[in-house]
């Protein structure tokens, strides 16, 4: 009787993590685990996209203008707030500036 051969693909919710882990060789879609980085948050997400989205223009011109305003903390960009409001306002200059 022939063994059957294990996949070296992972598959299901924590394919990521084994391939991070090094359980396995590759996600579904293909990630390898140099291509694979913890977030802020702790989720494991693909690297590329992660690095582009830290250069996003838009993410520098709400973070000048919260410390523009000295904003800490939690606050909706345009919320229904007066300074979600300002800091919606702030962003938007500063990301025509650009």
């Amino acid at each position: 009787m022939k063994a059957k051969r294990v996949s070296k693909i992972a598959k299901g919710r924590f394919a990521r993590a084994l391939v991070l882990r090094g359980s396995k060789e590759k996600t579904v879609g293909g990630l390898k685990k140099d291509a694979l980085v913890k977030n802020k948050n702790g989720r494991i997400v693909s690297r590329k996209v992660s690095l582009k989205g830290k250069k996003s223009k838009w993410i520098a011109a709400v973070t000048k203008a919260r410390s523009q305003l000295k904003i800490k903390g939690f606050a909706v960009v345009g919320g229904k707030t007066a300074a979600g409001q300002k800091l919606l306002k702030a962003a938007r200059s500063i990301y025509k500036k650009k």
